[in-house]
């Protein structure tokens, strides 16, 4: 898929490369003013937006149609949920509390065609191909397609190096405020939180992937991360708005 293919080559070749995550509201326009704002991709979030199907799927068919990638955030890691979620026709997943390299294994048997998976396709994902044979899911999907497993606790730090060098992973990502809440320092990131933050971006280093991480912008690229996510797009509006007002009631503009 064609904006999957372009995404990963900005991230390959180490480009800044910027997105954000919808959780609050959604709309089909959303994906064209993420294009035209300058960002490079959105993900819709599935596992605390209350968007339906139908919502999700006119989106990544809106991305697809305008050559900007749409990836979606899962509920959960069952099967049954990903092959859904595939069936939408994102470019990809942000997978939430990824804890072991098992878990990795089914998703892999729910997006890869058999006999490397056992995914079923169907509905409004059978649009992204130009016909249904084998070789065409692989060299039109499955090639590209982006998988980010998010490290939110304990026993997902335990098995970092194994998660990392598992071949659906795309590039290391991390749930940064999950993470303190696990480390118990929510949200006031201590040492430990530092460390394991820095452990995961060198884990993906290890094995030649980037990390991606969400925050805020100038400060992660600081921080020498170039796979980014600027933050939640609702709370742009609300920073912008509120800052508006300020300058408004203060007589600054």
């Amino acid at each position: 898929m064609q904006p999957a293919h372009e995404l990963r080559q900005k991230v390959d070749t180490g480009q800044l490369t910027l997105g954000t995550l919808c959780t609050f509201h959604c709309w089909i326009g959303l994906v064209e003013l993420c294009r035209d704002a300058g960002l490079d991709y959105l993900i819709i979030d599935m596992e605390h937006g209350p968007f339906d199907r139908q919502l999700v799927v006119d989106c990544c068919a809106a991305g697809r149609h305008i050559n900007f990638p749409v990836l979606v955030r899962p509920p959960d890691l069952e099967i049954s949920t990903i092959r859904q979620a595939i069936d939408m026709g994102p470019v990809g997943f942000l997978l939430p509390t990824v804890e072991t390299p098992e878990q990795l294994d089914r998703v892999r048997d729910a997006v890869l065609m058999p006999p490397r998976g056992s995914r079923r396709p169907g509905g409004p994902g059978n649009l992204w191909v130009s016909n249904v044979n084998l070789q065409n899911w692989i060299d039109q999907v499955e090639k590209d397609f982006i998988v980010l497993p998010q490290i939110e606790t304990r026993l997902g730090l335990a098995n970092l190096d194994a998660i990392a060098a598992h071949e659906m992973t795309y590039a290391m990502a991390v749930g940064p405020y999950d993470l303190a809440g696990s480390l118990g320092c929510c949200w006031d990131p201590n040492d430990e939180h530092r460390d394991a933050m820095k452990r995961i971006k060198d884990a993906a280093a290890a094995v030649g992937k980037a990390a991606w991480n969400i925050g805020d912008g100038p400060q992660l690229r600081d921080a020498g991360y170039h796979f980014i996510c600027m933050g939640e797009s609702t709370m742009f509006f609300q920073t912008r708005l509120t800052h508006e007002v300020a300058d408004v009631r203060n007589g600054t503009t």
